[in-house]
């Protein structure tokens, strides 16, 4: 993959990383600041026929596999709904459970998945260059899942690299944190982020809206737009909330609508407190009530993202979470 090809703040670490010694990396930070798109591009290097201190030339039989998901060397470990997501082929077994519908995609990296992992580990490079095994989410293992990556952590084999991604690297167990290179995430300046976007085909006024939305994480940003989201939509919707309003939230999971009332519940407090917010403009935020209010609502809202993907009735939640939004944004206490 060439430096014009992936972002350049990507581009950047992966040299940075490709010069460094080691058999496993840890890369961690906030969502959208490209913990796949970094820890792709080193599997590329590692196993590119013609690497350069850049990392992998994009145009070798390798890379050529890893466009197209059949690398024989390399192990994506991932939870099934992720893979789908990404492109990446699943086993034939859980594709056929799922196709059967005996069970639904997996949001953990599962037992089976990762046995299959260290298993391929221990074999012989088929290509010649190594292998790699890329982990992501890292933080989606259980224990049980852990324990078993873990051992392969402690003792691995000769010829295997792994790289680890995270978006919450605190839920990692200690000892495989402290099995592998850690390395933070860069967080781009505004103007190569905006750049980028530009780049990805986002107009500049979107970009601008999106960006802030995302708290100046680019991925997510795209991810945002990509998902149908508008950013007028966005403007208007501190006050639409504020009215009680829930068609705002049209078509949104209940994840994606904690977040949202998260974000403007911290400029709303931001602006109380006489600093500047973060996420929405100024201009587009409603008054608010006391600092009190507004900071139980915050409490509430982080219980209810401890639970956000548990089963529940969604339409009654999104009611709840709009009127607790409306009653703390309009509180006169």
């Amino acid at each position: 993959m060439s430096d014009s090809a992936i972002a350049p703040w990507i581009a950047q670490q992966t040299r940075q990383l490709l010069a460094q010694r080691g058999h496993a990396w840890l890369l961690s930070g906030p969502s959208g600041l490209g913990q796949y798109s970094l820890a792709l591009a080193l599997v590329r290097a590692w196993l590119c026929e013609r690497p350069s201190e850049q990392g992998a030339c994009g145009q070798c039989g390798s890379c050529h596999a890893i466009d197209v998901r059949t690398h024989a060397d390399l192990c994506v470990l991932m939870p099934e709904t992720v893979m789908i997501d990404l492109g990446w082929p699943l086993s034939e077994k859980a594709q056929s459970d799922i196709d059967d519908k005996k069970r639904k995609a997996s949001k953990e990296i599962r037992v089976d998945a990762m046995r299959d992992a260290v298993e391929f580990s221990q074999r012989t490079s088929a290509r010649g260059r190594g292998k790699a095994v890329l982990v992501f989410p890292a933080e989606r293992m259980n224990n049980v899942t852990a324990n078993a990556l873990l051992k392969t952590l402690e003792e691995p084999p000769g010829d295997v690299k792994f790289v680890l991604a995270s978006e919450s690297a605190h839920q990692l167990l200690p000892t495989i944190r402290s099995r592998c290179v850690g390395h933070s995430m860069v967080w781009p300046d505004e103007k190569n982020a905006l750049t980028w976007l530009h780049g990805q085909g986002v107009a500049p006024a979107q970009a601008e809206v999106m960006l802030r939305a995302a708290g100046g994480r680019p991925e997510d940003a795209l991810l945002f737009l990509q998902s149908g989201r508008d950013p007028q939509g966005w403007i208007k919707l501190p006050k639409a909330i504020a009215r009680g309003e829930l068609g705002v939230f049209k078509d949104w999971s209940p994840a994606q609508v904690v977040d949202a009332l998260h974000k403007l519940c911290h400029d709303v407090l931001a602006v109380k407190m006489g600093a500047a917010p973060r996420f929405f403009d100024a201009a587009d935020l409603p008054a608010g009530s006391s600092v009190t209010v507004l900071t139980t609502w915050s409490k509430a809202l982080a219980a209810t993202a401890r639970t956000v993907e548990h089963p529940f009735n969604a339409g009654l939640m999104l009611e709840a979470l709009v009127s607790q939004a409306q009653n703390a944004l309009n509180s006169r206490h």
